[in-house]
């Protein structure tokens, strides 16, 4: 949710901290503050992004080599300069920026105003930095003790890191539900939410696990020790990643970069576990389990968003191909409906980030009942990646704009191999139509290339549609999650209201709003319900409404019915989510551009939702 960046070391720490900033900002961007400690502990913040703050800063007394950052989606208080982080302990020799959430932070907040506290913002954050220096004054401990003892009487959600000004060689820092992550340099240290700050410094990292609290000090090696005080051996992994990853490369945003990867984001996912050679699937990161997965009698997979919509087509294709039932949940609704769940279930949990925190909730009620839980993520030593009991990474590589393209893809790719791998070993599938598949399969990104290159057309179209009120996208069968993946990017980026449904469900009730003024985006490729789409697109345009149709190259008979149509190559029924999505990303985006909104980092959003 919020971004985290600090810095202890020989250098300047501000512009590796504002350097950090920019690269977290897609986390979190309704405040953003900076703390310095040298000699005495120095605030700088304000409401608004990264660059105000940077203005904000110009001319103040900027020097240190200890420091902090951070840039803020606001939970409790609204986004203004009082609310931003960092915030200060009352007699200010503490200061702290937090991820996440203190549930019962007006509980301690009573508490604490009955022993003297006066509290300058809205916020949790704020309870728990009082929270802490009261233990200090009171039981005459150290920093580092104040905040372990703090932490074991807060619920909820943190990344923590604590600034001391009577420690001004040692950085706090701690989580539990939402991720940290330090890097070790020579004699210095870089703590980030996620390592994006960090590879330009050093590619030797410590994931800080849950109830973890690290000790840096200036000079020493890193201490880590849990909240019940134990102490644990840090654990040092080599950064699978590169600069240029999260620079746009010279795009004008990363979105469209990121649309632009798709052809070698979906390669990535099949690489080493599609052989079409060999006429076989092997997912290494399941393989222990593939019995049990063999022998459930209902799948569940859970996700939000996006990665919920890849979700629904992984529906589709798992049970066409191995035959098992498959239920999608709501990752957010699913542990608080008391699911029915037992060991002979297997639960597949889906994450771009891998720290989305309702979907950890799934994993955890899951795994109490006794399932098996696998986790598709993309990012390697996320939080799902170590709460599930496996899993599949999907190598797409790190996703920068808020509005998921890319991941959503590379999700589809993995669902499918997983059920394509399933169908083989069950022998659902015969070994023509599996081969057929697998050929098809390593066409794609040859095809997305080719989907891509309609770029131009459908700017032109964007044009035309970009001051409209509503829209409608419809699509049957494989296509009906695509629908809905293509009205959310278009609210999500745009602010256009915009509602996607089973295309035979216009006649109850969408239907009513079809008007002159409506443009309803069909997804009418020739493979699938096909002559059932064309009735539909039938209706809409009886009563006036704008046809958009995504088709099949040479599809002579829906260009006959639609204002406007995008060819995409064919491909099997299954795989036309991998094409289809293509141009309702490219429509969402070039809608968003011409009517001036930040495509990047769309308002209320944020890249990572950490919090319930």
């Amino acid at each position: 949710m919020c971004g985290i960046v600090a810095y202890i070391g020989p250098r300047d720490a501000y512009p590796i901290l504002l350097k950090g900033l920019h690269r977290l900002e897609y986390r979190g961007y309704d405040s953003a503050g900076i703390c310095l400690l040298n000699n005495d502990i120095r605030v700088f913040k304000c409401k608004g992004k990264v660059s105000e703050l940077e203005e904000f800063v110009t001319g103040k007394n900027i020097s240190g080599t200890i420091g902090m950052a951070h840039t803020r989606w606001a939970t409790h208080g609204e986004p203004n300069q009082i609310n931003a982080h960092p915030h200060l302990s009352q007699n200010k020799t503490l200061a702290i920026i937090h991820n996440g959430i203190i549930e019962n932070y007006a509980v301690l907040r009573s508490e604490l105003k009955n022993r003297g506290y006066q509290f300058a913002s809205d916020t949790d954050t704020e309870v728990l930095i009082h929270l802490i220096e009261d233990i200090i004054l009171n039981e005459h401990v150290p920093v580092e003790e104040a905040v372990r003892i703090a932490l074991n009487q807060v619920i909820g959600a943190y990344a923590i890191v604590i600034l001391a000004k009577e420690f001004p060689d040692k950085i706090i820092a701690a989580r539990k539900g939402s991720p940290m992550v330090i890097g070790i340099g020579e004699g210095e240290f870089f703590i980030a939410s996620d390592a994006t700050p960090i590879i330009e410094y050093t590619d030797h990292v410590v994931y800080l696990n849950d109830e973890e609290i690290a000790i840096i000090e200036r000079g020493q090696d890193l201490k880590i020790k849990t909240i019940k005080n134990k102490n644990q051996t840090p654990y040092i992994q080599k950064l699978e990643l590169n600069l240029s990853e999260i620079e746009k490369g010279g795009f004008d945003h990363f979105m469209l970069k990121e649309i632009y990867e798709q052809s070698r984001s979906i390669h990535d996912s099949m690489r080493g576990r599609l052989h079409v050679d060999q006429g076989i699937v092997t997912l290494g990161g399941i393989q222990n389990y593939e019995q049990k997965i063999l022998n459930t009698k209902r799948i569940i997979i859970t996700a939000c968003g996006t990665s919920w919509h890849a979700g629904l087509v992984g529906e589709y294709l798992i049970e066409d191909l191995a035959r098992i039932p498959v239920e999608v949940e709501y990752s957010s609704e699913f542990r608080y409906r008391n699911p029915v769940l037992s060991e002979e279930d297997v639960i597949i949990a889906i994450s771009q980030s891998g720290e989305t925190a309702d979907t950890l909730a799934a994993i955890e009620l899951a795994k109490s009942k006794g399932a098996t839980v696998l986790g598709i993520c993309n990012v390697v030593g996320s939080s799902i990646a170590r709460a599930t009991h496996a899993g599949v990474y999907t190598h797409a590589g790190p996703e920068i704009g808020v509005a998921s393209t890319k991941a959503f893809t590379s999700q589809v790719v993995v669902l499918t191999l997983f059920g394509l791998l399933i169908a083989q070993r069950k022998g659902t599938l015969s070994k023509s139509n599996f081969q057929r598949i697998l050929l098809e399969l390593e066409s794609i990104p040859a095809k997305v290339d080719r989907t891509i290159k309609l770029n131009e057309k459908v700017r032109e179209i964007a044009h035309i549609y970009k001051d409209v009120k509503n829209s409608l996208y419809l699509g049957r069968g494989y296509n009906f999650p695509v629908a809905l993946e293509g009205a959310l990017k278009l609210k999500e980026i745009s602010y256009i209201h915009a509602e996607g449904y089973p295309a035979a469900e216009m006649k109850h009730g969408p239907i009513a709003l079809i008007d002159e003024h409506m443009p309803v985006v069909f997804i009418a490729t020739r493979r699938g319900i096909y002559d059932k789409v064309i009735s539909n697109i039938e209706e809409v345009k009886a009563r006036k409404g704008k046809i958009i149709a995504i088709i099949t190259e040479g599809d002579e008979s829906v260009k006959k019915l639609a204002d406007h149509y995008i060819e995409i190559p064919d491909t099997e029924e299954m795989l036309v989510p991998l094409l289809a999505t293509i141009p309702l990303q490219l429509l969402s985006y070039h809608i968003a551009v011409m009517r001036g909104c930040n495509v990047d980092q769309p308002r209320n959003l944020a890249k990572s939702v950490t919090v319930e």
